[in-house]
């Protein structure tokens, strides 16, 4: 699915893009192509058992999987990590924050592969990236934010295209239509923690905010992050 010139949506079971069992509907975390002249930029890459389906959506929008230069990760949950050990297997070099990093190495608790009756394929990130660091990866600037809570290690990107700010947000908002807050389950989740990531992200103004799950935010996604803020602030106190 093609969400702007060079940037698409090509995994995601929630909204049907992938599909991994019967019934599940989180199996599948959105994965989103960034194309660039240089290559393409893999944000997130689903539970892994869809990566084909995900190579297949590509192939549809010429973007050849073969082209896949860095899959960045937005934390270790298996339905958004899964398949980094096959991409790893491919060349890609994968980038996380150190947190997601030593889970997905771990491949333990924190990747939560027991929530989908899965066993984790631990996997070594190529390159750490840190809280409030801008990185350049295939000509394109990325700005990296650190919001733990839903995980210790959940992260966003931010970068701008055609003169808009876009933000990857992982699990840190819960889905349109589907709670303000990504799943509490985690091993590591903290309320506290969440509450102030919010409060940070909250201060942040984006043009377009493609979620971990469900539908992209294309009108005034500061006003989304600042009602999970306030249902925290109501909630967690």
């Amino acid at each position: 699915m093609q969400v702007l010139k060079n940037l698409y949506q090509v995994g995601g079971d929630l909204n049907g893009i992938t599909f991994d069992q019967p019934g599940a509907l989180w199996n599948d975390g959105n994965s989103y192509i960034l194309k660039t002249p240089e290559g393409l930029l893999l944000f997130d890459c689903g539970c892994g058992d869809t990566l084909e389906q995900i190579f297949a959506n590509m192939r549809y929008w010429d973007l050849p999987p073969e082209e896949i230069r860095y899959c960045l990760l937005t934390h270790p949950h298996y339905d958004h990590a899964g398949g980094a050990h096959l991409l790893k297997q491919r060349g890609v070099k994968l980038v996380a924050i150190r947190q997601t990093a030593e889970a997905v190495a771990a491949g333990d608790e924190r990747c939560c592969g027991y929530l989908y009756h899965k066993e984790f394929t631990p996997v070594t990130v190529d390159q750490l990236v840190t809280d409030g660091q801008t990185l350049s990866l295939l000509g394109v600037d990325i700005e990296v934010m650190h919001l733990p809570g839903h995980s210790m290690g959940c992260t966003a990107f931010f970068f701008t295209l055609d003169q808009r700010r876009i933000v990857i947000s992982g699990d840190v908002i819960g889905t349109l239509l589907s709670g303000d807050f990504g799943w509490s389950g985690s091993i590591d989740f903290d309320k506290k923690i969440y509450t102030e990531s919010l409060r940070k992200f909250a201060r942040v103004d984006t043009d377009l905010m493609l979620p971990g799950h469900g539908m992209i935010y294309f009108h005034k996604p500061r006003w989304r992050v600042e009602e999970a803020l306030n249902a925290a602030l109501m909630q967690w106190r």
